[in-house]
């Protein structure tokens, strides 16, 4: 049997980071082009930023947990590598800004000394699975779904099967039914069930398929009720598999599996998926579960202290302490405004929680942490330790708590400032709204362009970052939308675009909506009701004023934190665009995955060699199409294309066509006799190809 994948075989993660280093070098001599090396190391975990010559760097941390040594590892790494800042994700995520390109490789193998990895925390892979941060402690949740996430996690960790897919492929767990992962807006989404059968408890799953957000946000599709703890991951791979070969791979905004899925509809996919079980490792895939990870003893209790201002502890108390389902132990949830973290506050957390807590925190999706079991006699002494840290602030994952995205501080894709504008509404609120502190009903999110990285489609009021044009100036502006939000169990709903106004003027939009939502509500009434009450309309009228242009003042032309007028300068986007390979990087590539699928073959890993082969043949196709202008946008469309241009003309001679060929991948189980016929079909391919080009490039030298 296959064995059970992991990210801390040491041998592996090594020659991970030689094989960056080694590529970065090739890279700089010129040998290797900036199009595939970007692919390679999107995912590493290295982004390019807005900023030239330097790098971000994305650390992939499943569910978010992080355990003290961890956090302190990577707060010396950014000090040593970077300015001493970190900063936390809407996917439960680290980065860390402004490092230089040579110098990955070796913060990479300094983070693995505490087993924190950067592999495929960007590029078109699988993301980091994400999961509710109370998973594990939430007094509602039927059972804990860290170790299901974790099992995930690790399975498809350097699978061959997700490592250069069309696009990227988000996974998210909830602990229960009020769906604090957000699954329906993932392409892979579980909710915990239990079900009786044959009169004993079996936990299963609520599974939703292709849902997203950017520019066009779809809600996922339920396709299952109830799927058996063991299924969930010969699932997950079989969607995987299905999205790599079928998926789009040109059109970049076309590319997410949600499109798929409504191209060839759901039913037809799913079809696909069940063909594709016969080629699958592992029929039934059993999770290990350690029931007694649920007792928690902690070490030491925090010493005893006297609050001088006990008003503002109760006021922090009431809106930061979470219950958890273990007696005697409490939550404490921690809000990082913007999710910026400075190195000196991650050391003292680290201490913190290895001295006073069961030694973690989890990272949310609101872009804050959370302390777990935490004795309640502790609350006090840790909330004059956070003080200490400038911690304490009240709101926790309340109105006042915005979410943003870094936007045009430093990434590619900004068109307007999110953090600068997000500092503004925060302002405005704790100045004007201070009952909102106490509101968690109401969520304010903002991201600097339509992909959503800032969740703003699906916020009770949203912010998108644009631009605008007035008397042949451009001026940032944002896109307001409204009346989005999570319902549970697997149910959400987006946000209307409404109106587009001058970024300047956000704050008097915020105004305008939180007024009238004060003044005309019913008493009791929630704003997505109020909002569906009123009518989109309503709102459009109620802000029309702002979005008047004709009377711009010169300070409306400035982004939020800037000093000089706004120059619109979107770079080339790195959240998972398409690559645009060479002929000899395509071939050169497919002999590497040969080299892979020999290395698999040996370690008898036989599903992973036969990927490795399939990939091979794929890369090996595309790149003779490529040297004759055939243009391709999925690998179904190179297989069906060479068997047109290049085995029906005669041109290259196979025992049957490509696609008879290729597709034994699904049609066999992956046992040592398949593994090895389809890697030798594999290296069969590529030498033939090899042949032909040679020929090929020595007729036209001769002409």
């Amino acid at each position: 049997m296959q064995s059970f994948r992991t990210e801390f075989e040491n041998k592996i993660v090594a020659q991970d980071i030689i094989d960056l280093n080694k590529k970065i070098r090739l890279f700089k001599e010129g040998k290797i082009a900036d199009e595939k090396f970007r692919s390679l190391r999107l995912a590493r975990g290295v982004y390019g930023q807005r900023q030239e010559g330097v790098q971000m760097i994305r650390i992939k941390l499943p569910f978010g947990k992080v355990t003290s040594e961890q956090l302190n590892r990577i707060a010396k790494v950014s000090d040593e590598y970077s300015n001493g800042h970190l900063h936390i994700t809407t996917r439960q995520d680290i980065q860390i800004h402004f490092v230089s390109l040579d110098r990955t490789p070796e913060l990479w193998a300094e983070l693995e000394k505490d087993e924190v990895t950067l592999r495929e925390a960007c590029g078109n892979t699988v993301r980091n699975i994400t999961a509710s941060d109370t998973a594990g402690i939430d007094p509602d949740e039927l059972f804990d779904v860290t170790p299901y996430a974790n099992a995930m996690f690790r399975y498809l960790l350097r699978n061959p099967v997700c490592q250069e897919m069309g696009r990227k492929f988000k996974i998210a767990f909830s602990s229960s039914d009020k769906d604090t992962a957000l699954t329906y807006l993932h392409d892979l989404g579980f909710i915990p069930r239990i079900k009786l059968i044959n009169g004993k408890e079996v936990r299963g799953f609520k599974v939703l398929l292709g849902g997203g957000l950017g520019s066009q946000p779809k809600h996922a599709d339920l396709v299952y009720e109830f799927l058996e703890t063991d299924q969930i991951i010969p699932f997950a791979e079989a969607v995987l598999r299905i999205f790599d070969r079928q998926g789009e791979r040109t059109r970049r905004m076309k590319a997410r599996m949600k499109f798929l899925i409504k191209d060839i509809g759901l039913d037809t996919f799913l079809q696909s998926v069940e063909v594709e079980k016969t080629a699958l490792p592992f029929r039934s895939f059993p999770i290990e579960i350690n029931e007694d990870s649920a007792k928690f003893e902690i070490k030491s209790k925090a010493p005893q202290i006297q609050l001088e201002d006990i008003k503002s502890f109760e006021a922090w108390k009431k809106t930061n302490i979470l219950p958890q389902k273990q007696a005697g132990l409490v939550a404490i949830g921690v809000r990082v405004i913007l999710g910026n973290l400075d190195t000196n506050q991650a050391h003292a957390l680290a201490e913190l929680i290895k001295n006073y807590a069961e030694n973690e925190l989890r990272f949310t999706l609101r872009q804050n942490f959370l302390i777990r079991h935490v004795h309640e006699d502790d609350v006090p002494f840790f909330y004059l330790e956070l003080k200490k840290i400038g911690l304490a602030l009240s709101g926790y994952e309340s109105t006042l708590d915005i979410t943003a995205c870094p936007g045009t501080d430093t990434c590619n894709l900004g068109i307007a400032s999110s953090t600068g504008v997000a500092k503004e509404l925060g302002k405005l609120l704790t100045e004007e709204y201070p009952q909102y502190l106490n509101n968690k009903n109401l969520l304010i999110k903002i991201s600097g362009c339509m992909n959503a990285c800032g969740q703003h489609n699906m916020a009770h009021i949203g912010f998108q970052g644009m631009s605008i044009r007035q008397g042949g100036q451009v001026a940032p502006a944002l896109q307001i939308l409204l009346g989005g939000g999570t319902l549970g169990n697997g149910e959400g709903r987006f946000s209307d675009k409404v109106i587009k106004v001058p970024s300047k003027r956000g704050p008097q939009a915020l105004r305008l909506l939180l007024d009238d939502y004060e003044s005309a509500a019913n008493k009791g009434e929630n704003y997505l009701d109020y909002y569906d009450r009123q009518g989109k309309n309503y709102f459009y009228e109620l802000l029309k004023s702002l979005a008047d242009t004709t009377l711009m003042t010169p300070e409306e032309f400035i982004d939020w934190g800037h000093d000089e007028a706004y120059v619109q300068a979107i770079g080339v986007g790195e959240c998972a665009g398409v690559v645009i390979d060479l002929i000899s990087t395509l071939l050169l590539e497919s002999e590497e995955k040969i080299d892979l699928a020999k290395s698999a073959f040996d370690a008898r890993h036989f599903s992973d060699s036969i990927y490795h082969s399939y990939n091979a043949s794929i890369n090996t196709a595309k790149a003779l199409l490529l040297s004759e202008n055939v243009e391709t946008n999925s690998q179904a469309n190179i297989i069906s294309l060479f068997d047109e241009h290049f085995i029906k003309t005669g041109k290259i001679q196979l025992s049957g066509s490509f696609a008879d060929t290729i597709y034994q991948i699904n049609k066999n189980e992956p046992s040592e006799s398949f593994a090895q016929q389809y890697l030798a079909k594999a290296v069969s391919l590529l030498k033939t190809v090899q042949l032909y080009r040679e020929k090929t490039q020595a007729h036209e030298t001769a002409s």
